[in-house]
Order: C-alpha cells, then sequence, then structure tokens
C-alpha cells in the first residue's frame, strides 16, 4: 500500500491485476485500484476535482482531467473516510500512476491540492 499525507488529508492506494478483463495478447492489460481518502484535519473538506498521469512502459502518458471521483464529489468530516475502487488499463503490462486532488475547506471555501502517491502496476509474473 502506497500512502501519503498532504495538509491533513491521508490518501492511500492499493492495486490489483484484473486477468480475466485482460489481453496479454492484444496488448491490453487491466488493472483495479482501491483509493482511501482520510480526513485527518480540524477541518470538512470537499473533493472537487481529480487530476492523473497514467505512465505505460510503452512510453505512452496519458493525462486524466475531471470532476470528483467516480461520479462522487464527497464531503469528509475530521475522522471520515471515504473509499472507491477505479480501474485503468495499459499497452505494455507494467506503469505507473500518480495524481492529485482538488479539494476544498468548507470553513472558509479555500482550496488545495492532496497528493496521490505514485503507485505500480504490475502483472504479476512481470515479478519473476
Amino acid at each position: 500500500m502506497n500512502t501519503t499525507t498532504t495538509q491533513g488529508v491521508t490518501v492511500s492506494v492499493t492495486t490489483n491485476y484484473l486477468p480475466d478483463y485482460s489481453s496479454p495478447g492484444q496488448e491490453h492489460y487491466v488493472f483495479a485500484y482501491k483509493i482511501d481518502i482520510r480526513n485527518d484535519s480540524e477541518f470538512t473538506v470537499k473533493l472537487l476535482r481529480r487530476h492523473w498521469y497514467i505512465y505505460d512502459a510503452n512510453g505512452a502518458v496519458r493525462e486524466v482531467e475531471g470532476e470528483g471521483v467516480v461520479g462522487q464529489q464527497p464531503v469528509l468530516e475530521p475522522g471520515e473516510s471515504h473509499q472507491y475502487v477505479s480501474g485503468c488499463n495499459l499497452k505494455s503490462g507494467l506503469g505507473k500512476m500518480r495524481g492529485s486532488y482538488q479539494m476544498e475547506r468548507l470553513m472558509d471555501g479555500s482550496e488545495f491540492a492532496v497528493e496521490i502517491p505514485e503507485f505500480t502496476l504490475v502483472v504479476p509474473y512481470r515479478l519473476n
């Protein structure tokens, strides 16, 4: 699990390769990642936007940006967490992702960026 904390908001990531949805012969490798966002600050925060960089070992880089996460803009009181699962596909079976969330402190409307820790996406047999 990869974890980082920014201004009291902790983001943890775990990943899984999904062989049933992948087709290595067609260079199609599918991964799921589970994100846990925990508000350890003293303020209520709202997740506004996400910004991802997806790196494939074949040299391709994709940038993904948009509102919320999987159709939601969760509001987290101090001590609360929000979890979600999403996924991505690669052509090489080896890559990494990193990014950030744009958050808002509801108390005063101030916005700040929360780092999403870099994590790898690896087909298990590539580790041998």
